[in-house]
């Protein structure tokens, strides 16, 4: 997934095992954020990033919704212990992070295994990718601030 490429339809299916569709979203845009894991650091820092500026992303006209290839079980866990207000995509086939191009080879401490890179896309009104937040370029304990100021430029 490429910036001007159309996002598919079917996101996939959230905590509760409802899908979610891009089409719910029309008129609205998209903060569609991926992480590796809940529960681990990196990726609760962000997520509670993004939850205390949920009310400030929305009032911008974005939507908030994370992917991870956790279940429905991990995410609802993880969507209670830190009263996140938006939809966690459970990805457990891969197709989400493998459509996105964001699953891959990683590696830690010397050991090689695949995994989910962390990457946000901002998706138009329209369903396309308007610009790409690439892992290198995140910071999980500020990831909000630093999309709220990348919509205000």
């Amino acid at each position: 997934m490429k910036v001007g490429d159309k996002a598919p339809e079917l996101l996939g299916v959230n905590e509760n095992g409802e899908e979610i569709r891009l089409s719910a979203y029309k008129g609205r845009k998209i903060v569609l954020y991926f992480y590796p894991k809940d529960n681990t650091s990196g990726c609760t820092a962000e997520a509670c990033s993004l939850r205390d500026s949920y009310a400030e992303l929305r009032d911008a006209g974005y939507e908030v919704i994370g992917v991870s290839v956790d279940d429905e079980k991990s995410h609802t866990k993880f969507i209670e212990k830190y009263q996140l207000p938006f939809p966690l995509i459970a990805d457990t086939d891969k197709k989400l992070v493998e459509a996105f191009g964001v699953w891959g080879e990683k590696s830690m401490y010397g050991r090689k295994y695949m995994g989910t890179f962390r990457t946000t896309f901002l998706i138009n009104e329209e369903g396309i990718v308007e610009r790409i937040i690439a892992p290198k370029e995140i910071k999980t304990k500020e990831h909000a601030a630093q999309i709220l100021k990348l919509i205000h430029n």
